[in-house]
């Protein structure tokens, strides 16, 4: 008889851990100045996004992000790495002559098993940093809304606007992005941030995070037109 090792298919399970997307974003080049015309009062724009990727904390949490993927690779790689040798060993060893075929349809039966191992631990992994992700993005919005709100008071803004969501350009007089990045450094640099874990059913071991919530916001009166005085 001779003896075939089925194919391991090991490079597909390997997730990429790059969990950086959504949370924080590299630093754009600032655009050229531009005439803009008068700001709108009571309208101001933030931009979220750029405001993090320029605070000390969205950049502690971007390293603390990327230093928790490669941690969590590192076993995946190297189990990835010891499959695929044996694999190759047992390709080997079918072609010497007087082979125990026994013994090799043994090892691949054996090396079957832990591949799908890896696998099931590949994506376990993969879902263990999407939730870290998922925890990262609720601490920081715990850091920023309340920050933001208390800007949008000081400044008497009527109505904020996200940056790059409805609105391409803006008055650099409305933009509050600058004031959030100073809050945000003076108030908070760094968060506790571990690598979440999940049980078998893909529930947080501990559970998940307490909800928060902004203050409320204490809204600029709208102006009022006066009726005109009878004569």
């Amino acid at each position: 008889m001779t003896f075939k090792s089925s194919t391991l298919r090991l490079g597909a399970t390997l997730v990429a851990l790059a969990t950086a997307s959504g949370a924080v974003a590299q630093t754009a080049p600032a655009p050229p100045p531009l005439a803009q015309g008068p700001a709108i009062p009571g309208m101001c724009v933030v931009s979220q996004e750029g405001a993090l990727s320029t605070a000390a904390i969205g950049k502690f949490v971007y390293d603390r992000l990327q230093t928790l993927a490669q941690q969590a690779r590192a076993p995946l790689v190297q189990e990835q790495t010891a499959i695929q040798a044996e694999d190759k060993a047992i390709q080997v060893d079918a072609q010497k002559p007087g082979a125990d075929q026994g013994a090799l349809e043994q090892r691949a039966a054996t090396l079957q098993v832990r591949a799908k191992n890896y696998e099931r631990n590949a994506q376990h992994v993969q879902a263990e940093m999407q939730a870290t992700q998922q925890k990262a993005n609720f601490l920081l919005r715990q850091a920023v809304e309340p920050l933001i709100v208390q800007i949008y008071q000081q400044k008497g803004c009527s109505i904020l606007l996200e940056a790059g969501n409805a609105v391409v350009l803006s008055n650099n007089a409305m933009d509050i992005s600058e004031q959030l990045v100073t809050a945000l450094n003076a108030k908070v640099t760094q968060i506790p941030l571990d690598r979440v874990r999940l049980d078998a059913q893909g529930n947080v071991i501990g559970g998940a995070p307490p909800a928060g919530g902004a203050p409320p916001i204490i809204q600029t009166p709208a102006p009022t037109s006066k009726a005109p005085a009878k004569k």
